[in-house]
């Protein structure tokens, strides 16, 4: 099968829906040519996280017409996830609340 098959457009069902932005943020790529990234529709906070050939990634993000995540926009997914992970109620959230201040 050749790469560009790997990936096919979809057109969409119902031409009144909006166009919602997709964003991506790339976390790590391996050696052996892969991309992690995380992947969000309209919202960079609710992401997926996805691996894919660096092939596929760039068919991918061609076919979705991503955005790459600003650096504020990253700066709120951290955030976010550090929220989450640890909370404000456990010693571990209390203890990075406090270096923060």
């Amino acid at each position: 099968m050749a790469h560009e098959q790997i990936c096919t457009r979809v057109e969409p069902l119902d031409d009144s829906l909006p166009s919602l932005k997709k964003y991506i943020r790339v976390r790590k790529t391996s050696q052996a040519g892969y991309v992690e990234f995380d992947f969000a529709i309209d919202d960079p906070e609710l992401f997926v996280e996805l691996i894919l050939p660096k092939v596929a990634f760039d068919a991918f993000c061609k076919n979705n017409n991503v955005i790459a995540m600003n650096a504020e926009q990253e700066a709120i997914v951290d955030q976010s996830i550090e929220k989450w992970r640890y909370g404000n109620d456990t010693i571990v959230g209390q203890t990075l609340n406090n270096k923060s201040k």
